[in-house]
């Protein structure tokens, strides 16, 4: 294996263990919080056996169900955005060196390196599309050409990530409420049933109170960690996007032409 072939299998790997981990902690959520909520509601003399996961959504209550909905968007989502912004889909090696070199050596017109572009039909290739188009132009004006077009793929690379941010925000907010109503549900227990020095009768309200606010904690803290892995991502590989788009306009540009030529015509005085 060469060192190209390592430097992109890496990424691939981080990309895999991080996924692997997510959807490990989303997945044994419910379980996680019906453990902890049992054993801290659990009379002391008779431990409670570890309930499955759907029996600790019920459990829970009705706010369990949209906690357990956010946990799997994120799962699916994360699986999406994982495989969208692989660095092979969105800055295909073998296209970005091609393009580069039949462009400076001019290799290619302007008709040849747009059917290029549409063929490969990458964010990269769509931000190359975009300077293509002002092949011949001034630098400054091929380069605001890759401004707007990588605006837009930006935003494109960018979506679906403020879900994961609402997902982080709203389930410890669903486990909190879940907490009060459970708070609400104990008190109600002990004002109807005379339930004081009766912890079965606590028991319910309490196990439910638990259970949403570590629910809802163990999805948002998750969904925060692929926030800000994917937002790092997108940051990247729009950085790399603007410094490969800086490359063709120096070759399109007509400002590069000149600069080519001169450099070519005092190299051509030197060795003579």
């Amino acid at each position: 294996m060469d060192v190209s072939q390592m430097k992109t299998v890496g990424p691939r790997i981080r990309q895999l263990a991080l996924v692997a981990v997510l959807g490990g902690m989303v997945l044994t959520a419910p379980a996680f919080a019906q453990e902890g909520a049992d054993a801290l509601a659990a009379a002391a003399e008779s431990p409670i056996p570890t309930k499955n996961m759907l029996q600790a959504v019920r459990d829970g209550g009705l706010l369990m169900y949209p906690i357990v909905l956010c946990s799997f968007l994120l799962l699916v989502f994360v699986f999406e955005r994982a495989i969208s912004l692989r660095t092979g889909r969105v800055i295909p090696r073998p296209f970005v060196k091609r393009f580069i070199e039949q462009v400076r050596e001019g290799q290619i017109d302007q008709d040849q390196a747009l059917a290029l572009c549409e063929e490969n039909r990458s964010p990269v290739a769509e931000v190359f599309s975009a300077a293509v188009k002002k092949w011949g132009r001034s630098s400054v004006e091929v380069e605001q050409a890759i401004i707007d077009s990588g605006e837009r793929v930006t935003n494109v690379l960018r979506r679906y990530l403020r879900l994961f941010n609402g997902i982080s925000t709203i389930s410890p907010l669903l486990g909190l409420l879940g907490t009060v109503l459970g708070m609400i549900k104990a008190f109600n227990a002990i004002a109807t049933a005379d339930a004081m020095g009766r912890p079965e009768l606590l028991a319910a309200g309490i196990s439910q109170a638990l259970l949403t606010t570590a629910a809802g904690l163990t999805v948002a803290l998750p969904a925060l960690i692929a926030y800000l892995f994917f937002v790092g991502r997108v940051d990247k590989l729009v950085m790399e996007i603007d410094s490969l788009g800086q490359e063709v306009v120096n070759a399109i540009a007509s400002d590069g032409w000149k600069e080519r030529k001169s450099g070519a015509k005092k190299a051509a005085r030197r060795a003579a």
